[in-house]
């Protein structure tokens, strides 16, 4: 038997159950984790509260982020062996192969193995947070030396990825946060400049940081009505990369500020733009190792941590936007 967390209707943090349910033995292309290390997102939030792009089977797993051992192979996989150490990539349908619990079952083209100095807590929080953040610049922002990169909702952990990636290219990380108490961690993170919009006019600032010339890319997951703040600090013939929802209310394309500037606005999703593609994957699997390996990127892990028996409180957590990195759960 295997402990998972499921949950029966959609709703807050309450509705997640921790069951005991059989033990699942992989598939053909597939290979069975024992969990070490779990890592949150905030798009099991979405998926928990039916407002994510995948609308959840009753009763459902969740989690997308692991870390642990291969303990079964299934057929066909020839790239991992029993024992290695690895961590889940997302981009798997969360009715199918959420990963909270005790042991994971995932499509084999869905982990990879991670530098050995790394802790299972360090290792599940590797590969949303930095594929997303080197598909949307790299691949698709074409992030180069002297670049001014705006990163809103910076605290999270794609936005601290974000920091890393554009210190490590050359460019100058502009993090944007709500609350002044992250100010420091965000500074200590490697952000360059920070700005607390609680406290300061983002659009001042930017112009002040940039001599007036905005960020050439705007690396948002907050959009909304927000988006129509961000047309004002983009750069001419800049781009806007949305990766993300998190503010209610529908977004209103900036048309006038589009065509009298002539910026972009570019959505990214990580499963269709990177995943969906071996090549782009594996590129980014590389890009990230080395780094890792070399130690130019460190994953930031939240300071409170959880183990599954209080994965209510972490979500609860996650939903506070306290937390500074990655909110982690050990198994």
């Amino acid at each position: 038997m295997s402990k998972a967390v499921k949950f029966y209707e959609f709703g807050n943090p309450e509705v997640l159950k921790i069951e005991e349910e059989a033990l699942r033995e992989p598939q053909t292309g597939e290979v069975r984790i024992q969990v070490q290390a779990l890592g949150l997102n905030r798009a099991e939030v979405l998926y928990r509260t039916n407002t994510y792009t995948e609308q959840a089977r009753f009763p459902s797993r969740i989690g997308y982020e692991a870390a642990g051992v291969i303990d079964v192979i299934g057929k066909g996989v020839t790239n991992f062996q029993v024992g290695d150490r690895v961590s889940t990539i997302p981009g798997f349908s969360l009715n199918q192969y959420g990963v909270a619990g005790d042991t994971a079952v995932v499509p084999a083209t869905h982990v990879a193995k991670y530098p050995d100095q790394f802790s299972p807590e360090e290792g599940t929080s590797i590969w949303m947070q930095y594929l997303t953040a080197y598909g949307a610049l790299v691949e698709f922002g074409k992030l180069k030396q002297g670049d001014v990169v705006a990163i809103t909702a910076a605290s999270s952990s794609v936005g601290l990825a974000a920091i890393q990636l554009v210190n490590d290219a050359g460019g100058t990380s502009i993090a944007i946060t709500r609350k002044d108490n992250k100010r420091s961690g965000l500074l200590k993170a490697g952000a360059q400049h920070v700005i607390v919009t609680d406290q300061e006019d983002m659009i001042e600032q930017v112009n002040a940081i940039t001599d007036g010339e905005g960020a050439t890319i705007v690396f948002d997951s907050v959009s909304g009505p927000y988006l129509e703040k961000l047309a004002d600090i983009v750069a001419p013939e800049g781009l806007i990369l949305e990766y993300g929802w998190l503010a209610e209310g529908t977004p209103v394309f900036p048309v006038v500020p589009a065509i009298v500037k002539g910026f972009q606005v570019q959505g990214f999703h990580l499963g269709y733009h990177v995943i969906a593609h071996p090549e782009r994957l594996q590129a980014g699997i590389h890009y990230i190792n080395s780094r890792l390996q070399s130690g130019i990127f460190r994953p930031l892990i939240a300071e409170k941590r959880f183990t599954l028996d209080q994965i209510v409180d972490a979500y609860r957590y996650m939903e506070s936007n306290e937390q500074l990195g990655k909110i982690v759960v050990t198994v």
